[in-house]
């Protein structure tokens, strides 16, 4: 057989095996939807992998990628799978059956990752064996015919002419194998009632009147163009969480028990929670990878119960001093028991912005904690409170490499006018946001090229637990231009220049802006 001969063949032979993969993909979807959609192919492999990769490699993909760090993630394990399954393919066609073994690892070791998360059962390696079996046998079928048709034209007993045939009949059936996942994984789609559910449980509901509520002064907003507004909207608020799959909870089933170094263990169930007062506050949420000048963060309306409330009834003991936070996800969170009976509005949050938490927020509770970056505090869809002591137990991220506490440091942020903007000689202006949650902020100064430091004027502030908006008139000249901010803290503390990443307690810095004036 001569070179080209061969290497159409290895072509034809990656077509397939890609091809069988896709099916298998499909198909392992279908199964999930069917038996467990937790147990995902593509969600299994890529929840395994965010828990392996260290700290720095989360880092960059949130740096690269933001909020779209997840689909960035299955696009990459999609294309990483795509390649691996092409090799199998040429192996196969080699070296037969080990393309076929290298498929079927594949599912078995998604089988096995299965069993490692949190919301494993009986029926969680289903999928990922499925998939694997799939891919493997149809892959084998393929290829085959390729061998069939070199012996058949090693014989003498077909042509060149069939021997293309031959190979143009397994790309047909490729596709047709394609298609068949394609198809598979849109009725994995369709049988996703678990979310269709909550989805019109959450639509349904409606939630309980607040005992107290915080009200938002009409000069918290600055009303200046392109400047952030003081209230996030939901539908835009920054969403930096662990699960590829969003938890489906319906609230019916859904519980939080209280236990630990307690002297009483709690459990509570949704009846149970929204029975309890309300609060309605106000409360900026920070992610620790939120880089100087970053979006990571938003400000909402919160409805829930005081998580100390809850605390109470349970009454830890003398020896405790931190509370871990577990979700349903198996994620989990480390926050010091201080800060949750402090006085502060943290609570066990059942709303955001007027309506029942988004889905992807946590619906149906989750923890809202003014003053914390959220790894150590924010844990969405959350079921358990496990009172313990930081020396006895670590969250998801400090076990990682992030610091214990994780209080949030004094930031500011340039809005308006944007970075690289191009800006009308004149009278204008600079805006933007600065906080130091549960401190609070008296001052942000502002710098234009080297010049001296101006004052600011400040909006009026909700609480210290949020954001505030600042503004600066500035009669712009034409020309490039450097603009920096700092804040100054409600305890007089300055904004430090130094600058620092994120990992592994906040980044530090000042923003700045370059913009061009014509």
């Amino acid at each position: 057989m001569t070179p080209v001969s061969n290497r159409r063949r290895d072509l034809a032979a990656i077509v397939a095996s890609i091809a069988a993969t896709v099916l298998g993909a499909g198909l392992g979807e279908l199964a999930a939807a069917i038996v467990s959609p937790t147990a995902s192919p593509f969600a299994v492999i890529g929840g395994g992998m965010i828990d392996l990769a260290p700290a720095w490699a989360k880092d960059l993909a949130i740096d690269l990628f933001g909020t779209g760090d997840k689909a960035a993630l299955l696009v990459g394990i999609a294309v990483l799978l795509l390649v691996v399954a092409g090799a199998a393919g040429v192996l196969e066609r080699r070296r037969a059956p080990w393309g076929r073994v290298v498929l079927v690892a594949l599912g078995v070791i998604g089988a096995i990752v299965s069993f490692t998360r949190a919301d494993a059962g009986p029926l969680s390696p289903v999928p990922s064996l499925v998939a694997g079996a799939a891919a493997a046998f149809v892959a084998g079928w393929l290829v085959a015919r390729l061998r069939r048709g070199r012996a058949s034209a090693a014989s003498g007993t077909s042509s060149a002419d069939d021997d293309g045939v031959t190979r143009r009949g397994v790309l047909a059936l490729s596709g047709v194998a394609v298609l068949a996942g394609v198809m598979a994984t849109a009725g994995s789609l369709a049988l996703s009632g678990g979310a269709r559910a909550v989805t019109a449980i959450r639509a349904a509901l409606r939630l309980p009147t607040p005992a107290t509520t915080t009200a938002v002064p009409a000069a918290a907003e600055l009303g200046i163009d392109g400047l952030t507004p003081v209230i996030t909207p939901s539908a835009d608020f920054y969403r930096i969480d662990t699960a590829l799959v969003v938890p489906q909870v319906d609230p019916s089933t859904w519980t939080l028990r209280v236990h630990g170094l307690v002297e009483q263990e709690v459990v509570l169930r949704w009846d149970d929670l929204v029975a309890l007062p309300q609060k309605e506050t106000v409360a900026t949420l920070s992610c620790v990878s939120n880089e100087v000048g970053g979006t990571l963060i938003g400000n909402a309306r919160w409805l829930g119960v005081p998580i100390r409330d809850i605390l109470e009834r349970a009454k830890p003991t003398a020896e405790a001093d931190m509370v871990l936070s577990h979700s349903v996800d198996g994620f989990t969170a480390s926050t010091p028991l201080e800060v949750l009976t402090d006085g502060r509005d943290a609570l066990l949050a059942i709303g955001m912005n007027g309506e029942p938490l988004p889905i992807e927020h946590g619906f149906p509770v989750r923890m809202v904690v003014p003053g914390l970056y959220g790894y150590v505090s924010a844990t969405k869809w959350v079921s358990e409170l496990e009172v313990t002591r930081f020396d006895r137990a670590e969250g998801y991220w400090t076990s990682r490499g992030w610091s214990e506490r994780g209080p949030v440091k004094l930031q500011s942020r340039i809005d308006v006018p944007r970075s690289g903007a191009q800006v009308a000689a004149g009278e204008t202006v600079i805006a933007g946001v600065a906080w130091q949650i549960h401190v609070g902020v008296s001052g942000v100064e502002v710098q234009i090229d080297d010049g001296p430091w101006q004052r600011a004027t400040l909006a009026t502030a909700i609480s210290a637990d949020t954001w505030v908006q600042w503004s600066l008139p500035w009669n712009a000249t034409s020309g490039s231009h450097v603009i920096r901010c700092r804040a100054v803290s409600a305890t007089g503390e300055t904004q430090t220049s130094a600058t620092a990443p994120p990992a592994p307690d906040g980044a530090t810095g000042w923003d700045q802006r370059t913009v061009s004036v014509a």
